[in-house]
């Protein structure tokens, strides 16, 4: 009976070790900035078993706390455009020169908010699934993304409690209202912990078709890219012709996507082609050769090759066996959305305006793909909190504010009935890439950031000419500030995720020592003794089979993943007895462990990115 029991915890899924928030972390980032290295994990999470279906996330820890915990939820859109746009052009901590070095990024989302870079659907970017395996349908990547958050959350429980918003621009117009809505519905079913979303942010969406195309036409025409009555605007009249006559049938408000409406931009960018150079789809401000915007921003040219290099797939946990190199958009993830089946997310939105979120969507005016005029259009149609668009009473609207920063115009903001709108003067599809600091104040005062105790140099942000409550928009000087109770109370929640998995093996691997050491001293009492059950477990060397066929197993490339999970530094520490208690550790800024005794960009789609 014994031997069973021992055989059944070796064998077990109990006996192997599950992976912890110390293997995700990221030690050193090649071509780092000097200075306090930020805290960042990064790697794979399974979501689908049956298909190897694994997304990658990359995350960075806040470098301040101001009133509360919030965590930033960040995607890009495509379908099929890597989430890294984000996180080393847009938002994130750090920019890319073209010597692959790192630099601060003055205006990273991350000064109050911990942010997760996360690419998706399976396919995308460092993501991956098996050939053929790819999703079709919005309620899957959902699915998928609620697996993800489930998971990173057992891993990093510290985060579970944090404020969490949702954020991403382009064809993420359509991903985030369906993700906040499953929330919703995870949160209605009575979980243990339900997660405390607070708000989306869309920049430049793809959230309502039957809005955006007919926007193509008025967008040009308002930016002088074609005159109304030549020969070009009259080709491309009678092409949107053919696309409201689409649009106008019974199930076209139930299509996320129209061919013969995609038609008309593709035409409009290579009508006016000259000289072998194409107007910029992400910003009609550049014309460039005649990739139209899909070699665009200029950092894509580092980048690309950044991401490449092995140093950082090593940095950043990449599983190497499924590692091809990263591309910014994957053109077999946009393809195989085609075939799905979704309504647009314009028919979820209104209902997660009323369940309470706050909704923040915001445009960059240079953008053509995704513009503005489209993103207003739908505003002003759609239905929510008892009243259309921006009315506040009936017949009475919400006044547009003029916005200045730092003296300079900025933008206008619109809001009502918890949805507000904000327009970026001379911005692009990329509005974080082009004002990052302008983007942040934005972020700060959307997620309610108290600064009173915290310091710094906030910029000058006024509504029509009334200053706004201040924010800290430049540096990194100031230092974290929170109660010595909140500290406390974050470093043993990361602790307990550095060590829950470490803890399980540890008894698993007591108890099984312990039988192992009684049936030896039975064994060696009995004068008649019988064979061992262990006789298959060693060689006659004595030396253990488990281990050579571990190791014949890694020669072989079949990982036992019981083995190649199993942390070294669980090694290290059998002498402990489950009455010790265990040293803690913490991540510090520059040590991995401190004892702490302490179609363009999206296969056939054009959404871009």
């Amino acid at each position: 009976m014994l031997q069973k029991l021992l055989l059944l915890l070796l064998g077990s899924p109990i006996g192997a070790v599950a992976q912890s928030a110390a293997d995700y972390y990221v030690k050193s980032l090649p071509g780092q900035p000097d200075g306090p290295f930020l805290k960042m994990h990064a790697g794979h999470v399974e979501v689908d078993p049956e298909t190897n279906g694994n997304l990658f996330f990359w995350h960075f820890e806040n470098r301040h706390i101001a009133n509360r915990q919030r965590t930033v939820l960040w995607l890009n859109g495509g379908p099929g455009c890597s989430s890294m746009d984000g996180a080393l052009m847009e938002i994130g901590p750090y920019r890319l020169q073209d010597d692959h070095t790192l630099v601060n990024n003055n205006g990273s989302w991350n000064e109050f908010a911990n942010l997760l870079f996360v690419d998706q659907p399976v396919g995308t970017g460092f993501s991956y699934v098996n050939t053929n395996s790819y999703i079709h349908d919005l309620d899957h990547m959902a699915n998928h993304m609620i697996i993800f958050l489930e998971k990173w959350f057992a891993l990093f429980p510290e985060y579970q409690s944090d404020d969490l918003y949702i954020a991403g621009e382009s064809y993420a117009g359509q991903y985030i209202p369906y993700i906040a809505k499953a929330i919703i519905d995870r949160n209605k079913q009575g979980p243990d912990t339900p997660w405390n979303l607070k708000g989306i942010m869309i920049g430049n969406g793809w959230i309502s078709p039957i809005d955006q195309y007919p926007s193509y036409l008025k967008f040009a025409y308002a930016e002088g890219l074609i005159k109304e009555g030549d020969e070009i605007s009259t080709l491309l009249e009678k092409q949107q012709k053919r696309c409201f006559e689409l649009l106008s049938t019974d199930d076209a408000k139930d299509r996320v996507d129209f061919g013969e409406c995609e038609n008309i931009l593709q035409d409009l960018l290579s009508w006016t082609t000259s000289d072998g150079k194409c107007t910029n789809m992400y910003d009609v401000r550049l014309r460039e050769d005649d990739t139209c915007g899909t070699s665009w921003p200029p950092d894509l040219t580092s980048m690309t090759p950044y991401l490449r290099r092995p140093d950082v797939a090593q940095a950043l946990n990449l599983n190497h066996d499924k590692s091809t190199g990263w591309q910014e958009c994957a053109d077999k993830v946009g393809a195989n959305f085609r075939i799905g089946k979704s309504i647009p997310s314009i028919q979820i939105l209104p209902e997660v305006i009323e369940s309470g979120v706050h909704v923040l969507l915001f445009s960059g005016d240079k953008d053509l793909i995704c513009n503005h005029l489209g993103t207003e259009q739908m505003i002003h149609n759609m239905k929510w909190n008892g009243g259309t668009g921006f009315e506040t009473s009936p017949g009475v609207w919400a006044p547009r504010r003029g916005w200045t920063f730092d003296d300079e115009p900025a933008g206008y903001y619109q809001q009502a009935r918890n949805l507000t709108y904000i327009l970026f003067y001379n911005a692009s599809h990329m509005v974080p890439y082009d004002w990052p600091r302008r983007s942040r104040d934005m972020l700060d005062r959307f997620i309610n950031v108290n600064i009173t105790s915290i310091g710094g140099s906030p910029g000058d942000s006024r509504l029509d000419g009334e200053k706004l409550p201040e924010t800290t928009v430049g540096g990194h000087k100031n230092e974290t500030t929170s109660t010595e109770h909140e500290d406390e109370k974050l470093k043993d929640a990361e602790w307990k995720a550095y060590t829950k998995s470490g803890e399980a093996a540890l008894i698993v691997v007591i108890i099984g020592v312990s039988i192992w050491g009684y049936l030896i001293y039975r064994s060696r009492r009995q004068r008649h003794g019988y064979r061992s059950v262990y006789k298959d477990a060693t060689s006659p060397d004595g030396s253990s089979t488990l281990l050579n066929r571990f190791r014949k197993n890694e020669r072989l490339g079949e990982r036992d993943l019981e083995a190649t999970d199993f942390d070294e530094s669980e090694l290290d520490r059998l002498d402990r007895t489950p009455n010790m208690e265990p040293e803690h550790y913490i991540i510090d800024d520059d040590e991995e462990l401190v004892d702490s005794h302490e179609t363009p960009h999206g296969g056939s789609h054009s959404q871009g990115k």
